[in-house]
């Protein structure tokens, strides 16, 4: 029996993946700005986003460890893994485009500012997820974004983008 073609084996080398990436990203928010006088710091929820992902990874870890030292013909883990083939799988393709999206949302973020950005995306999402709804789309792709846009700017007082929307922050700031 060929144990690296197995569910058990994926699941060793996926773990070994999100360890790699929860270290790297623990580093990157080593390079966050501090505030002073705060307890709660800029790193502090992506941090504890990262202990959750790694702890998750180390128990998977640990089960593809143990099942691949005790795996026995016929054990479910013993089953070949599935490929994942990206022009085939629809899960992966939208995963891929959510991804690309993300990546766009980040290079226009200071251009376009948040509120369009993130409509933008938002119609993008709920086209792929099946609201079609041309009025429902447009009503939450620009009052959903608007709304947080507000919520940050004025109870949270964070400063966000707004790219070619900065008379709103004005007009709001008159008010």
């Amino acid at each position: 029996m060929k144990k690296t073609g197995t569910k058990a084996f994926s699941n060793l080398v996926s773990a070994i993946i999100f360890i790699i990436l929860c270290a790297w990203a623990w580093i990157q928010t080593g390079n966050f700005q501090t505030v002073n006088d705060f307890y709660v710091q800029p790193s502090t929820f992506p941090r504890v986003m990262i202990i959750g992902l790694l702890f998750f990874s180390v128990v998977l870890l640990i089960q593809a460890i143990v099942q691949l030292s005790t795996m026995k013909e016929g054990d479910p883990a013993a089953e070949p893994a599935e490929s994942i083939n990206v022009f085939k799988d629809k899960g992966v393709q939208a995963a891929l485009v959510v991804i690309v999206l993300c990546i766009l949302f980040t290079a226009l973020f200071k251009t376009l500012g948040y509120v369009i950005c993130a409509a933008i995306i938002c119609a993008i999402i709920m086209y792929m997820i099946g609201k079609r709804e041309l009025k429902q789309m447009v009503l939450v792709s620009i009052l959903v974004p608007l709304g947080m846009w507000l919520i940050f700017f004025k109870i949270l007082t964070v400063n966000i983008p707004m790219g070619p929307l900065t008379f709103l922050r004005d007009l709001l700031n008159m008010i």
